[in-house]
């Protein structure tokens, strides 16, 4: 009897811990700097939080080593649904580093924020006005086409990776530490291409100092105006798109999980707010259920690690 009890009286003060949720302030943590993609849907996503459940949500940088110490950070975090994560897919650095102090299991998948795809540019001195020309060039001349990648494991490698492979070419890749390197290294002529995320390069693509060949989805994207999908540029097959999304530690309570969800997809479903999103080239997506949503990152996981693998990518 003792023993029920005390299960009893666990399940009790659960479920008056979940009822009173949050009743203090948010920690969200993102594994980027200030000023790219990882940040601003942080913020994005923090500014929905707050308003739909009434408390200040506080966002944190803890960049390094592709989002894995703000990984560990939120993997060893109480499980009370007030310190979160915004992060992509953990096959990614799974992939690429060798120790990592955590697993998905650490992990409770909340929602999709927003998904994005990337942008594939030229300098403006080389001949290619379209992908069929950079395809044929790629091919007559295997390795003699640079290309500035903003590192293993970012959203632009892991696209010329996929690129590579469908489109049945060679490129040297360049490794630099991010997209802005990337995109100088370009402008100054040093590399022919690069994949990159809407905001690196579309300022420079609008002043004419780029020159975009195509996005990384099949169709073109109404967030990235006026370049065209994989299919509509002649590479039928070619998708390479990311994303970033909210993650508990293992073991909040569900009823937590559920009302962050919920608070997510209110948030996200705001005309303002996806506009906002759309700024950035990117769409708000929200997943239809925290169950969906960790549905989705199994499924899209052996895909990442095959890129991954395919490009050599590692990191020790």
């Amino acid at each position: 009897m003792r023993v029920l009890a005390l299960i009893f009286s666990i399940f009790l003060s659960s479920v008056s811990f979940s009822q009173t949720f949050p009743n203090k302030p948010i920690r969200l943590v993102v594994g980027y700097p200030p000023g790219g993609s990882g940040d601003f849907t942080t913020r994005i996503i923090a500014d929905e939080l707050g308003r739909e459940l009434g408390v200040t949500v506080v966002v944190e940088n803890k960049p390094g080593a592709g989002g894995s110490i703000a990984s560990e950070f939120v993997a060893k975090s109480p499980a009370d649904g007030y310190t979160l994560l915004n992060q992509g897919n953990h096959a990614i650095n799974r992939s690429l580093y060798k120790d990592l102090a955590y697993d998905d299991k650490d992990f409770i998948p909340i929602s999709r924020v927003a998904n994005g795809a990337t942008v594939l540019v030229v300098n403006n001195s080389t001949p290619f006005q379209n992908l069929k020309d950079l395809i044929a060039f790629a091919k007559a001349n295997p390795g003699k086409l640079f290309n500035a990648s903003a590192g293993f494991g970012s959203a632009p490698q892991i696209a010329a990776c996929a690129f590579e492979a469908v489109a049945g070419i060679k490129v040297t890749s360049v490794q630099f530490k991010g997209g802005g390197p990337a995109a100088l290294s370009l402008l100054a002529g040093d590399t022919q291409m690069m994949f990159a995320t809407s905001p690196t390069v579309m300022g420079f693509v609008k002043s004419g100092r780029m020159r975009p060949l195509v996005i990384s989805m099949r169709n073109a994207s109404p967030s990235i105006p006026g370049i065209p999908g994989a299919d509509e540029a002649g590479l039928a097959g070619f998708e390479s798109t990311f994303w970033f999304g909210l993650y508990a530690p293992a073991g909040t309570p569900m009823e937590i999980v559920r009302r962050l969800h919920a608070a997510a997809v209110k948030g996200l479903s705001r005309p303002e707010t996806r506009d906002k999103v759309a700024s950035q080239g990117m769409d708000a997506l929200p997943s239809a259920s925290p169950e969906a949503f960790a549905s989705e990152i199994r499924a899209e996981a052996p895909g990442i690690e095959r890129a991954i693998k395919a490009c050599g990518g590692k990191v020790e």
